[in-house]
């Protein structure tokens, strides 16, 4: 492989790819990978969501559903009896994968998330009793903590939470502390998928069991970057997802010991999870038919083995060695960037790195949207971790996240990008400060009767757009109609946002706040002076593209007749611009919050 881009600042020695490693032969097993985005090559850096998968992994799921599609272990046809070999034999690679005991101890499931609420619902609700404490941590997925808290509610067990450090180390001592003899399980993370934070399970688990507690673990991070030994580990459950290890989507593992297994009873029934049926009693068929009710994903188990063939055949310690080099790389490149401040700093750590940009401040969502602008694709918002952002003081972050397939050259885009956007927002941020004029005195309610709301203060808001909604959506349709791409209506969006009438700090209350949004909102309305039903509103946001959103809607709802705004079909304006295709779910259920809230202040005006 060739040195890193000459873009590399000169105090940085320039790291060589691994001789050993071939990354570009790997590459090109991944044919997502040979694509542009916004004409730019695709840079993927949001591995921790999901991996993209190989070729031999796309043939085999198109294989089973041309040559093979069938239903497997009750048919005697040909294709029935082929899916079924190539359906055991993917559970006889995953048992040998973990090095489990008895393939009988391999579960399909539909991801880590089913898995964990596998044994929640089974073995928690039949021997966790009231007063018995389940022990997390805070850095954990919601899936490793809604299940518990459900299972708490549902026996009287009590959920025990773990400290982390402000670097994102778990606080060990503090887990000795809370071990005791009330302490029936332990539920936590391998691999943090927000922090990079590498737990050392085996002693998480050693402790444990020392108190007579079972242990899962949670390996969805994990189990793509390190080789993992369950008899080893000692663990009584472990997860996994399918579509982080290379593998399809709608898949997973869970590995539980085949004793507990045999204790537990089946959380779903169905068929081929029973050995016979009758009116009055069912009986249930043996490990591991008993857990997996129904038609599985059988495309996804075949497709889940041969990704876990392939990735042997990468070599799991080769991989760990390259995605290492590429965290270390990634760390140094970004401390040298002015304004980024890095989330989770953990001494032993793989894979994930997580920032903020602070000087300026740029919300996590803008600073996502404009690095895909770059081609280059991360994660943004809490990562489904909000107790662990609320520990940090935060509402969410950027995470960049490596798999085998990066290079030391994408590392070199991304932070080269990222630079550039931190010196444009620092850019932007002076103009509209040298720019900023006060604006004139009006007087406004906060339109809520909550006494923690200001009484009364003095801003101005936007005016009528149009005589109607319409009319005022139409010329934003039209100037969306003379911009080519999504960058250019990206650009677009962020100078309107840079216009909004300024919210002052004494409105932005927690009964302006707009739930339901990722980012921050506050919103204002009220019923315009002098007028029965015209309905003004003001709204801010901490993210650009946000405050650019709140910008179409004072276009086409303030200084508009409530019943007009009622009858105005919004979702069909957002479509006509695209938004519904370049907006993520989160951002579109954001600005639907928006509009419900305005609806509702409308609806109020009308009567």
């Amino acid at each position: 492989m060739s040195i890193i881009s000459q873009t590399v600042p000169s105090s940085m020695p320039a790291p060589v790819e691994s001789r050993s490693f071939d990354v570009q032969r790997l590459r090109d097993d991944f044919p997502i990978l040979r694509q542009k985005v916004h004409g730019r090559p695709l840079v993927y850096l949001d591995n921790a969501a999901t991996t993209q998968k190989p070729k031999v992994v796309l043939d085999a799921l198109q294989r089973y559903y041309t040559q093979d599609n069938a239903n497997i272990h009750r048919a005697v046809h040909q294709l029935s009896e082929r899916a079924t070999r190539e359906f055991e034999e993917a559970r006889e690679k995953i048992c040998r994968f973990l090095h489990a005991h008895d393939h009988r101890e391999i579960i399909f499931t539909r991801g880590a998330t089913e898995g964990i609420n596998l044994v929640a619902q089974s073995w928690g609700r039949t021997f966790l009793r009231p007063g018995d404490e389940i022990l997390i941590s805070t850095m954990e997925h919601h899936s490793n903590i809604v299940p518990w808290q459900m299972v708490c509610q549902a026996t009287g067990a009590v959920l025990q939470v773990v400290p982390i450090s402000d670097d994102g180390e778990l606080l060990f001592d503090e887990y000795e502390k809370l071990l005791s003899s009330r302490t029936r399980l332990v539920s936590m993370v391998h691999l943090s998928n927000s922090l990079g934070t590498l737990n050392p399970v085996e002693r998480i688990i050693e402790l444990a069991h020392a108190r007579g507690a079972k242990v899962l673990i949670d390996a969805a991070q994990s189990i793509s970057h390190y080789a993992i030994d369950v008899q080893e580990m000692d663990c009584d459950w472990l997860v996994l997802s399918g579509h982080k290890l290379y593998g399809p989507t709608g898949v997973g593992v869970l590995y539980g010991k085949a004793d507990l297994l045999q204790e537990m009873p089946p959380w779903q029934g169905g068929g081929d999870m029973i050995k016979q049926v009758t009116f009055e009693r069912t009986t249930y068929a043996e490990l591991p038919n008993k857990f997996e009710a129904g038609t599985p994903n059988i495309a996804g188990v075949i497709g889940l083995g041969v990704a876990v063939d392939y990735l042997q055949s990468v070599g799991l310690p080769q991989i760990a060695e390259h995605e290492d080099q590429l965290l270390r790389y990634a760390t140094e490149r970004l401390e040298q960037i002015r304004g980024i401040r890095l989330i989770g700093q953990a001494p032993n750590k793989a894979a994930v790195l997580s920032f903020l940009v602070t000087e300026p401040v740029l919300a996590p969502l803008d600073v996502g949207t404009r690095l895909d602008l770059h081609g280059i694709a991360v994660r943004t918002g809490h990562h489904c971790c909000q107790p662990l952002m609320d520990r940090l003081g935060i509402s969410g972050t950027v995470r960049m996240s490596v798999a085998m397939y990066n290079t030391l050259t994408e590392i070199d885009l991304f932070a080269n990008a990222l630079e550039r956007i931190v010196e444009e927002g620092a850019k932007r941020t002076r103009t509209l400060a040298m720019t900023s004029e006060s604006c004139p005195a009006e007087a406004v309610l906060c339109g809520s009767t909550r006494d923690t709301c200001p009484p009364r203060v003095d801003l101005a808001f936007a005016p009528a757009m149009g005589h109607s909604p319409t009319e005022a959506a139409q010329e934003i349709l039209d100037v969306f109609d003379l911009l080519e791409d999504w960058g250019d209506r990206y650009q677009y969006l962020i100078e309107l946002g840079s216009k909004i009438p300024p919210m002052p700090e004494e409105l932005k209350t927690e009964c302006t706040r707009v739930h339901g949004c990722q980012s921050i909102v506050h919103l204002t309305a009220r019923q315009k002076p002098g007028s029965k039903d015209v309905l003004e509103f003001l709204a801010d946001s901490d993210a650009e593209l946000v405050r650019g959103l709140i910008a179409l809607l004072e276009h086409v709802y303030s200084g508009q007749r409530a019943k007009e705004i009622l009858a105005f079909d919004i979702d069909g304006f957002f479509r006509k611009l695209g938004l519904d295709q370049h907006l993520s779910m989160n951002r579109r259920n954001g600005l639907a919050a928006m509009v419900q809230r305005l609806k509702q202040h409308a609806a109020a005006l009308a009567g």
